[in-house]
């Protein structure tokens, strides 16, 4: 079940994550923080903060670090986040798709607007990108001594569309509704993902010239960034020869 460009795109995705390891960190304790603010300090009761944490040890964050971090959310001073999304078009009519998380949306909105417009992209209305993402499950999960063959098929029993082995981890993608019943499967065998998420992936992505993939990726490094941006997704063909250029 593999073959598909959008394993090319989440692929790159991680690989830019992992060279910012300071983001990733950022980016996950915002989220710890979020879930313990806005449910219970118990992972057990609260699967958002269970699937936040979880995520943080996949990336390697301290466990007091983690605790730190629930602390900070469940205190009666912890910062109210808001999380919202903008949607825009980047240079050659590459969709872009921002999710962010901020105590601050004046200064995300500017923040976000500028990046757009001095990367020769513009912001659009919410919705208007709807028709080229969907919202789907990824799980990545350590291949260690699973059997290839015995997991694909737990896994299309679990309501997988699309289960891939990169070196040594299974990229495992589910349905948005499938979400949560994909983890308790895993729970059932007792397999721990390295990293479960939801993420957009584009339906299609469009193939353009090294020049313009570059210009397209200047605009996406700039909204990574930025510091209220949880996580950016486009439409835009991840081509080897754009990652050996990158």
């Amino acid at each position: 079940m593999s073959g598909h460009s959008k394993w090319a795109n989440i692929k790159h995705r991680k690989g830019a994550q992992d060279k910012r390891r300071g983001k990733v960190f950022t980016r996950v304790i915002k989220e710890i923080t979020i879930a313990a603010k806005q449910g219970l300090t118990d992972p057990d009761a609260n699967p958002r903060l269970r699937l936040a944490i979880q995520n943080a040890k996949g990336a390697n964050i301290p466990k007091d670090t983690i605790q730190r971090a629930i602390d900070k959310g469940s205190g009666k001073d912890a910062a109210n986040y808001t999380e919202l999304t903008y949607e825009g078009y980047g240079p050659s009519g590459i969709a872009v798709f921002v999710e962010c998380a901020t105590d601050n949306l004046n200064r995300t909105v500017q923040d976000v607007r500028s990046v757009f417009n001095k990367s020769g992209g513009n912001l659009g209305t919410n919705g208007s990108l709807s028709f080229v993402f969907e919202r789907v499950g990824v799980f990545e999960i350590p291949k260690s001594d699973l059997d290839e063959d015995a997991f694909t098929m737990e896994m299309i029993d679990a309501n997988a569309t699309d289960v891939e082995l990169q070196e040594d981890t299974f990229q495992v993608l589910v349905p948005f509704d499938s979400f949560g019943a994909m983890q308790r499967k895993l729970e059932s065998l007792n397999i721990e993902p390295e990293s479960a998420n939801l993420q957009r992936i584009p339906k299609e992505t469009i193939n353009l010239d090294l020049s313009s993939a570059k210009k397209v990726m200047k605009l996406i490094d700039a909204l990574e960034e930025l510091d209220d941006v949880q996580q950016v997704y486009h439409n835009l063909e991840i081509t080897e020869e754009l990652v050996n250029e990158l």
